[in-house]
Parts: structure tokens; sequence; C-alpha cells
């Protein structure tokens, strides 16, 4: 087997993702498959990149160098051409999360002045979007990947040609420093914020995953995850193509029976997944399903010990936790396969500094604020379009509260907003979540906290867990020594509790939810 830890390399970091990719092909061959998309077709770098050029040369007219240009696509092989054919000639993928609703969209596409925006017809019709096109097409021209296709010109396929044999010479040449992509938060305190990463941001992410997990190219990565999120398109779409390595991909995460059984049919060895999917995949899976499969790497939320104790049933797959955010990339910490600590997230990748500021009333832990090369350009606000506003020195601060060991180990304590005030005391929202999930590990939990006129604020659990009762769990705590205090005041129980297309829990409904209920 030929790659593993690849030792992070400055210099690799030093060019555009697309002269990455041309790299990659020379050194791994145009006839080698790169890429399976969700209805089993397999495409070659030869055949990934004459269609990057083709589309790229097309796309480009009407546009201007520098430019955002949406991506409103699944994962899979229409959204990675798409991708590349808009950097191949120095254009600006802004990827378009299609799950976020139209206001959200609108914003995004307003805030960081998209006026094209690139889908296909069969997405729209699939995913029962019309009402969402109509929207944006109030904003922004809707670009088809069916008309382009059918509209190809001479010009448009003598560019891909060309581009076969002398890439460097139809490609736009662009500074590693410029901007490579946009990706926006969830909005969840306010309107979305881009978030404009360089090339130099994604590249150092690349080489620092490669540096820290041992990566080989007999290795299948199954990605389900969206590519309008970060862990998506960084881990799941760019590194498996320039590290040489296969990757199989498949439309949305929400289809755990088709996932699991496509696990099996195309040998996958590496499945990217978060906490919420990786459960369900685990209680669908079929005996044998998951044999092929030596690594899961979860992020996005915390890995809960009931997810790796009902994957366990099912296979012997090891479950890497790992910690991202979108401004770096997105990885910033991950455990190795050799010393998997559970409960962390594992060590900070290579060449990232980090310091714990302070936070009233939590003792052994601190705010992380980090630096280094994987670090966003900046973000962009919805009241500035087009401006890109840098970090300050280049240190960011992740909003969550952490705490590290003597080793280097990280464990996320909680978002900073993500701890309540009752009667003085701090309270952290996971620690209930938690012991809740102690209690009934079948399911799923979530807490908020919402205005107590007498105590500050209370903590209200949201569960879908019908037989859940407030008194079992007060019982269950006074026989584990947790205090009062950090019990929940309210149960709410649902049939199923909200979930964003990333597979993070939807705590703003989950809070609307719960302060609706009072």
């Amino acid at each position: 087997m030929t790659s593993a830890h690849i030792p992070y390399n400055k210099a690799a970091t030093q060019r555009t993702i697309f002269a990455a990719l041309l790299s990659a092909r020379r050194q791994f061959g145009g006839s080698t498959a790169a890429l399976v998309d969700g209805d089993g077709r397999a495409l070659t770098y030869d055949a990934i990149l004459r269609a990057a050029f083709a589309l790229g040369h097309a796309l480009k007219k009407g546009t201007r160098r520098g430019e955002a240009v949406g991506v409103l696509l699944p994962t899979g092989a229409g959204a990675t051409i798409a991708f590349l054919a808009i950097s191949a000639y120095g254009r600006v993928p802004a990827m378009l999360n299609f799950t976020s609703g139209a206001a959200s969209l609108q914003s995004a596409i307003l805030t960081a002045q998209v006026t094209r925006v690139v889908t296909a017809r069969r997405f729209i019709e699939l995913g029962k979007f019309e009402a969402l096109e109509a929207v944006l097409s109030q904003n922004a021209t809707l670009i088809y990947l069916e008309d382009v296709r059918d509209g190809l010109g001479l010009s448009d396929k003598l560019a891909a040609v060309a581009g076969g044999f002398v890439p460097r010479m139809v490609a736009g040449r662009d500074a590693p420093e410029k901007t490579a992509a946009i990706l926006f938060t969830s909005g969840t305190e306010g309107a979305p914020k881009g978030v404009a990463l360089s090339h130099q941001n994604i590249l150092a992410n690349v080489a620092q995953v490669r540096d820290f997990l041992a990566i080989y190219q007999t290795d299948v990565l199954f990605n389900p995850l969206p590519v309008f999120h970060c862990f998506g398109l960084t881990v799941g779409t760019l590194l498996p193509l320039i590290a040489g390595v296969k990757t199989v991909c498949h439309p949305t995460p929400l289809q755990p029976h088709e996932i699991v059984k496509r696990i099996r049919e195309n040998k996958a060895t590496i499945l990217l997944a978060t906490d919420t999917f990786m459960s369900q995949y685990a209680r669908v899976a079929e005996p044998g399903d998951l044999d092929t499969l030596r690594l899961a790497v979860c992020g996005a939320e915390r890995l809960r010990e009931e997810t790796r104790t009902l994957v366990r049933k099912a296979s012997s797959v090891e479950l890497l936790e790992g910690y991202g955010v979108t401004e770096a990339a997105p990885v910033v910490a991950a455990n190795p396969v050799e010393d998997n600590r559970h409960g962390t997230v594992g060590k900070l990748m290579p060449e990232i500094e980090a310091t714990l500021e302070p936070v009233e009333g939590i003792t052994g832990a601190g705010l992380l604020v980090i630096r280094g090369p994987n670090i966003m350009q900046g973000y962009i606000h919805a009241d500035a379009p087009g401006k890109i506003v840098p970090p300050v020195d280049g240190w960011y601060n992740t909003g969550d509260v952490v705490s590290m060991d003597g080793d280097g180990f990280v464990t996320i304590r909680g978002r900073r907003k993500r701890f309540a005030k009752i009667a003085g005391e701090i309270v952290s929202l996971t620690v209930v979540e938690n012991c809740a999930a102690a209690l009934w590990p079948d399911n799923h939990h979530a807490a908020v906290a919402i205005a107590d006129p007498r105590r500050g604020e209370q903590v209200v659990l949201v569960s879908d867990a019908a037989h859940a009762k407030r008194a079992d769990l007060v019982a269950w705590a006074q026989h584990h020594g947790v205090a009062e205090i950090s019990l929940p005041r309210k149960i709410i129980t649902l049939s199923a509790l909200p979930v964003l297309g990333t597979g993070k829990l939807d705590y703003p409904a989950i809070q609307a939810l719960a302060e609706a209920a009072e």
C-alpha cells in the first residue's frame, strides 16, 4: 500500500486547488477511477478534468474573475465538477445550503453577491424544490447543468480537449492566497455569514489531515455528507481527489438503508458521518454491511458512547471523533487511530496554535481561540456584501469551551452559549444531555435554557424518549452524585428531534418548541 501519514508540507499548500488536482492526475494516472457517483457511474481523473474544462468554459461567459458563482447541488459528480469548473477559470464557488430555506438562501446569495447559481433540473424535481427555485430566480440567474451540457459549443469542447493536453494553458492562474470557496454559517444567530476560504486555507487543511491520519490509495472513502458543509467539501470531496483515494458519493445522508447497501457493494473502508447518522446506519445494517469499513470519521456533533456501543454490535469499525468549524476549513482536532481516546475530540492538527481564554463560572476549561494556515480569510456579513473581514491578527474565537489535558487531547465542554445561569450557578447543557443519554441511551436528547423570572434561567430537556420522566432522571442523578441544579425543570417528548441538513440537532427549532411550551 502507498501513502499513509504524509508529513505536513507547506509547499503543497502554495498553489490552487485546481493545480493540486492536476498534480494528482499526473501522480495517480488520468485513467484511474477517482469518483463513483450516486448512480454507480465511475469517473476517472481524465473524465473529471474534461468535464470541468468544458463546463467551466461555458459558465465563465457573463462572469468575471473573482466573482462568486452559486452551487446548489447534492453531493456527487455534478457538484464536484461544478466546483472544479468554476474554480478552473478563476471564479469562486459559493456553496449554497438547500436545506436552510428560501430566506436564508436569498440572504446568502446577496451576501456573497451571487448573480448566477449552478443547479440541475433533475435535482430540483427529485428534491421538490420548485418553490425554492422560484424564489431564488428573483435574485439570480439559475444555470441548469442539463442545459449547459446540451448547449456546449465548439469552443467549449475544444477547451475540454485542450485542457486534457495542456491544462495549465487553459485554466486560469490564481494566486494561492485568493478566495477558493465561500461557505455559509447556519444563520442561527441572525442572517447567515459568508465564510471566505482561500486555496491555501483548504489545501493546508488537506495537508494537516493527511499528516494526522493514515490514508492509503487502496482506501475507498464513502461520502454522504453535503458539499455545502465544509466537512463534506474538504474531507469528503477535495482531500480524496488530491490524495488519490477513490470516493463513493451519495446525494444525501438521510437514506440509511441505501447507504449501508452501497458501503457493502463498493467495499468502502472509510466513512464520513455524524453521530446522528452513524447511529442510524448501525441500526439498519444487516450482518456484513459494514464489515469492509476500517474507520468512520465523525464530526459536526458530539459522538455519544451509546452510538459507539450500537456500532460495536454491528461491526468492528473504529469510530474516530474529531472537531471542526467552517472557519478552519474545517478540521481543528481529531483522534489518532493509534491513541483513540473516547470522550475527547483528539489532538489539534499540525500548525495550529491555541489559547484558552477564561470563562466566568467555569473552572478547568476555557474558550478555545485558534490560529493557523487553515483559518479563514474572514467573514462576509449581510450588511456589507462582498467585503471580507479578516480575523484580528489571524486568531479565530471558536465560541467553544474546552479543556486540554497534558497530552494535548481536547475535550469539548460545550458552546459558550450552551451554558445556563441558574440562580447564579453555571450549568452545562451538554452535561444535562449526557445525564439523559445515560438513562435513556437509545434515544436523542437536547437541552435548552429558557428565561425564568425567579431563577434567571431554567433548563428544558427535549427528548424522543416517549417514556422519559423527570422523576426517573432525579432518581438516577441521586444515585450518581449529580447535583439537582444540573437537571431540567421540565421534559418535553417528541416523536423525533428537529435535525439540520448537516446532521446536527436544530437547536433554534428546539429552543422555539421549548419556549412555546411554556
